[in-house]
């Protein structure tokens, strides 16, 4: 598999991870601080704009998992195990929480924490994880 695209974003206190690939564009985050998420800015992610706590508060929300944190001069909690937990969302991706070991069909291995959201549409293009293309899909539960 490729390597996945992780992003940055910091303030004096927090840094916001960020991976593209893994985001299922449910805009969780620009309804919650659209202050802070400004998909049609660059840099999309305006850090400043918001509390700490705010923030926090607000990734611990993402759907996808695509967003995390971690305390800056702390040691990265992103990898941390987590119970498994299964979600259906109405129309959308099954989200699993947790730490998964996940191993594609090539016979790679790679480790995915907090959220992760599986394709149930079968219009993703990037299997089997969810990429938000059920939305164009007008994919519905039957």
């Amino acid at each position: 598999m490729e390597k996945e695209i992780k992003k940055e974003y910091t303030n004096d206190e927090l840094t916001i991870v960020w991976k593209p690939k893994t985001c299922i564009h449910a805009a969780e985050c620009v309804k919650a601080l659209p202050l802070v998420y400004l998909p049609n800015e660059k840099p999309w992610i305006q850090i400043e704009n918001a509390t700490t706590e705010e923030l926090k508060a607000q990734i611990r929300k993402c759907p996808s998992g695509a967003l995390s944190f971690y305390m800056n001069g702390e040691e990265n909690m992103e990898e941390e195990t987590l119970e498994t937990k299964v979600e259906v969302l109405k129309n959308g991706p099954l989200l699993v929480y947790g730490t998964l070991r996940i191993k594609g069909k090539d016979g790679s291995e790679e480790v995915k924490n907090k959220t992760t959201a599986f394709c149930r549409c079968g219009a993703s293009n990037n299997k089997p994880y969810c990429n938000g293309a059920h939305i164009e899909a007008n994919f519905e539960d039957s």
